[in-house]
């Protein structure tokens, strides 16, 4: 049970705070944790394609294919925000979104919430906003969607959550025809 929660650093809209847990046999452990804003992204499909950005990760000094996600504004709707992290980030605008899922990527050490969507249709928007982590965007056949994330050019657990689980629905709804 959780008996107290304290912050030891903040900046950016992130917090590092410590948890105060009683265990069944009443001992006490602390456990850090990061607490993040919650998220909104989507899995923008079209024409056996889906809309992929080519980011860098600073942390990681990684590159990799990710979904558009990015956080939920003050009082913003999840799938407003959704849409407009695509716009923004792909520079390509989806049509009608609807939930596919949500996922609580590394819920032993943060406590992130991320509201993913899906769409199946896009088109030409404004140029995306640049920032220093980002790559372009690009269309890539649903089919290279396994294959990216056995060879590690997809490593984002809300990434691959999102994408492997509209994988699961395409082949639901090709089974069910």
């Amino acid at each position: 049970m959780r008996r107290s929660e304290r912050l030891l650093y903040a900046a950016n809209g992130v917090d590092l705070r410590v948890v105060d847990v009683e265990l069944t046999g009443g001992e006490h452990v602390e456990r850090p944790f990061v607490r993040t804003p919650r998220a909104a992204g989507a899995v923008v499909f079209h024409g056996g394609r889906v809309l992929l950005l080519w980011r860098h990760r600073l942390i990681t000094d990684t590159w990799g294919w990710e979904i558009p996600l990015g956080e939920i504004g003050p009082g913003e709707e999840p799938e407003e925000a959704a849409a407009r992290h695509v716009a923004e980030q792909t520079g390509w605008r989806p049509g009608p979104l609807q939930p596919l899922i949500r996922i609580h990527p590394a819920g032993d050490v943060a406590d992130c919430d991320h509201l993913i969507f899906v769409g199946h249709q896009a088109s030409p928007g404004a140029a995306p906003d640049g920032d220093e982590e980002s790559g372009r965007a690009e269309w890539l056949p649903v089919l290279r969607i396994q294959r990216l994330i056995g060879e590690q050019a997809i490593t984002s657990a809300t990434t691959s959550a999102a994408l492997l689980h509209f994988l699961a629905d395409l082949l639901q709804a090709r089974a069910s025809h």
